[in-house]
């Protein structure tokens, strides 16, 4: 059975740009469960998933290309070989261009928590982080806000987050230095976040998803939902294996 091209329970926020480059190819690689050499040969080959590129080469992923990649992986799971998962998908953007109103992007259903996700805000600037704080836990979300980054390399150590959410701009490459500490964890997503555009800097040290500031709020929570493993595709896909 093909799915719809809007996944039943699948995160759709009225007001984000789901085309912006936001996921690293190692994120969506583990969101997926497929492999990165394949993501990358999936794009050379067929050139129906093509990235953004930032300014040092990175491949950034939008949002609205996971969806298309959840699309492709489960019909390949289905029995299709790639190369007519990939034509179906060519055809379901087609149709999909043509009949969905915003309207109906609107009222897709959200994927609700299915546990107490624990996210550590690492910041410089206290408004910033209320701002997070807040948006966060109206979702459910168990929340620290750090402003030290001392403190906050030492909650990574003792206490590893779901997520963490590091200001990039933190005294003398504090941010930088927390994305290396959460990769070498091997189990902490990072979501790096900055008032300049940083995304090399970022996905270099170990970041999976960045986003310039000012935050928007549901892209925040969108992004941070996803790297925690709560979005209802990712859900699925724990299912099956």
């Amino acid at each position: 059975m093909v799915h719809a091209w809007r996944m039943e329970g699948a995160v759709v926020d009225d007001g984000v740009d789901r085309a912006e480059g936001v996921y690293s190819i190692g994120a969506v690689a583990r969101m997926l469960g497929v492999p990165a050499q394949t993501l990358r040969a999936w794009e050379d080959r067929y050139q129906q998933i093509v990235p953004i590129r930032s300014d040092g080469g990175q491949r950034l992923f939008s949002r609205d290309q996971v969806d298309q990649l959840v699309f492709v992986r489960d019909l390949i799971r289905q029995g299709l070989q790639p190369a007519d998962a990939h034509r179906l998908l060519a055809q379901q953007r087609r149709a999909d261009a043509a009949s969905t109103s915003p309207e109906k992007r609107r009222n897709a259903p959200r994927a609700s928590l299915e546990a107490a996700i624990e996210v550590l805000i690492a910041e410089r600037d206290r408004y910033a982080a209320e701002f997070a704080d807040y948006f966060l836990r109206t979702e459910g979300y168990v929340v620290q806000v750090v402003l030290d980054p001392e403190e906050a390399a030492q909650m990574l150590r003792d206490e590893p987050p779901t997520v963490l959410v590091v200001d990039l701009l933190m005294s003398g490459g504090a941010g930088l230095e927390l994305c290396r500490a959460a990769r070498d964890l091997g189990s902490v997503p990072v979501l790096a976040v900055s008032a300049v555009e940083m995304s090399d800097q970022a996905l270099a040290a170990g970041a999976e998803a960045f986003l310039i500031k000012p935050l928007d709020s549901l892209q925040f929570v969108s992004t941070v939902r996803d790297l925690a493993g709560t979005s209802a595709y990712l859900r699925r896909d724990r299912g099956q294996r």
